[in-house]
């Protein structure tokens, strides 16, 4: 499949992405790869004067809904979010990236992973990682109930390590809600 670059209007960022494939293919990870970007402004500021967390927390949720509905071919709304690290502050003039993918796909839920980093717009400057986000996205039909996916085919070692650990995420993820469950009737 050939990659193509559209514009599209998300927000002020722009996107870098592949259509959403039809059925009558498999769908390799980097069939889902998006790319926003936007400039951080004086409104994006918390208190001690860097970008709000709950900012980035927002950009990154559109980059991943956006790779999960273009994979599922609909609409697809978050689930959950497993981490978000934030390893470094964001700063007025920032040029903020979120890289995201799927990782995973289940009968209806996708794990996407968003990687996200800053270069400053008047300099070319290596880009820094400031964060790093999971996130269980669930594709919806018109009534908002959950639809089918098709099936994610990983083929690049680096397709089939993040899959793997997208599994095991899985994993935690329903044994934690199990134990809670367990915890809950005990009393």
């Amino acid at each position: 499949m050939a990659d193509q670059l559209q514009e599209a209007p998300v927000g002020a960022g722009m996107v870098d992405a592949v259509n959403a494939p039809t059925d009558d293919f498999e769908t390799a990870p980097r069939d889902t790869r998006l790319t926003l970007a936007h400039i951080m402004s004086a409104h994006d500021t918390n208190l001690l004067g860097t970008v709000h967390g709950g900012v980035i927390m927002k950009f990154v949720d559109d980059a991943a809904g956006t790779a999960a509905a273009r994979y599922s071919g609909g609409p697809a709304v978050t689930a959950s979010m497993d981490e978000m690290l934030f390893l470094a502050p964001v700063r007025v003039g920032d040029v903020v990236t979120v890289k995201a993918q799927v990782n995973w796909a289940g009968r209806t839920s996708m794990e996407v992973g968003c990687r996200v980093e800053t270069t400053r717009w008047d300099d070319l400057s290596d880009p820094v990682h400031v964060a790093t986000a999971y996130l269980v996205m669930v594709a919806v039909d018109g009534e908002g109930k959950p639809r089918g996916v098709r099936e994610l085919q990983p083929r690049t070692r680096e397709e089939q390590r993040r899959f793997r650990e997208a599994t095991i995420r899985r994993e935690h993820r329903l044994a934690r809600r199990e134990a809670i469950l367990r915890s809950r009737e005990q009393g």
